[in-house]
């Protein structure tokens, strides 16, 4: 299996060239459908130690349905299929450059959430404009052990996410482990509670929000995965979902650009233009780099061929 690996802001792309599993013909949401439901073991086999890595986002080359695309790409963590990933197309847009397949200018690409557009300023520079982005829900609380009632808004930007802003707890690197479980047991009781999208959808993704020490960042996040694993990268998705929530507060005005930072200390550049259908359509400019080129080998006699899963 050919694959690229490239990291956004810090968190790893896993672009595979080929040999994935023949998903048939249809739309990009259906064959997602399809890698979702008959071929968990090939996407955890991708992204699983010891072939993968914690963190890993895998990028599955699929042929779009939209002619005007470069490419059609199914998203995935070792946990779940996901609809959209915003690193993830930054770092495929970096990818498909360093393979000479799209040149510095924009380019559209197809998700199963839709089409987005990647405009590409240099070797490692990407800008998308994500979907239409909305809120859905404003104050929606829930209780949890050990953190009483925690209030949070949901919205969707690819993904669906709980955006718990002010953080119950800083977002400091030091506190990445206690960040990690509080969000784990929020995304819990929001599931438990059936809080999420307009059609049952489940929260996959939890976000706290923080102020960032540094001049002229205006804001940190600690971002949770499906896969209990944290964001590296200020999560292209999750961005887009918190800009639907600012626009919907009247916080930020269409064009006004801030900066997000992860963790870590990765930035992106956001802003927002208004949608179509009440939502935004978000912009945001990241960095990615590739890192590796190989091919991955599948041994019938290795033990642990499919990954090791505890």
């Amino acid at each position: 299996m050919h694959v690229i690996d490239s990291h956004t802001g810090g968190e790893p792309t896993r672009v595979i060239l080929d040999g994935g599993p023949d998903l048939g013909s249809g739309s990009l949401a259906e064959r997602a459908r399809r890698l979702a439901v008959k071929h968990s073991t090939f996407y955890q086999s991708v992204l699983l130690e010891p072939r993968g890595q914690p963190a890993m986002v895998g990028a599955l080359l699929v042929g779009p349905v939209d002619p005007t695309c470069v490419t059609g790409v199914i998203y995935f963590d070792a946990d779940a299929v996901l609809g959209m990933c915003g690193h993830g197309t930054i770092g495929l847009a970096v990818t498909l450059a360093h393979l000479g397949r799209i040149e510095v200018g924009s380019h559209r690409i197809e998700t199963p959430a839709g089409v987005v557009e990647v405009a590409l300023s240099d070797a490692n520079t990407v800008t998308v404009t994500n979907i239409e982005s909305r809120r859905v829900h404003h104050a929606a609380t829930v209780t949890v052990d050990g953190l009483g009632t925690v209030t949070g808004d949901v919205a969707y930007g690819g993904n669906w996410f709980f955006i718990v802003d002010p953080s119950p707890i800083p977002v400091e690197p030091s506190n990445i482990r206690q960040l990690t479980d509080a969000a784990i047991a929020i995304r819990d009781a929001t599931i438990a509670r059936n809080i999420g999208g307009e059609q049952g959808q489940p929260i996959d993704h939890v976000i706290f929000q923080d102020a960032s020490p540094k001049e002229n960042v205006q804001s940190r996040n600690f971002v949770l995965c499906p896969d209990d694993t944290y964001d590296r990268s200020p999560c292209g998705t999750g961005s887009s979902a918190r800009l639907a929530c600012l626009a919907a507060e009247g916080r930020l005005a269409p064009g006004e650009e801030i900066i997000q930072e992860s963790v870590i200390g990765s930035p992106y550049r956001l802003s927002y233009q208004p949608g179509r259908n009440g939502g935004v359509i978000p912009t945001l400019t990241g960095q990615a780099w590739v890192m590796a080129e190989t091919r991955l080998i599948f041994d019938e006699n290795d033990p642990f061929k499919n990954g090791i899963s505890l």
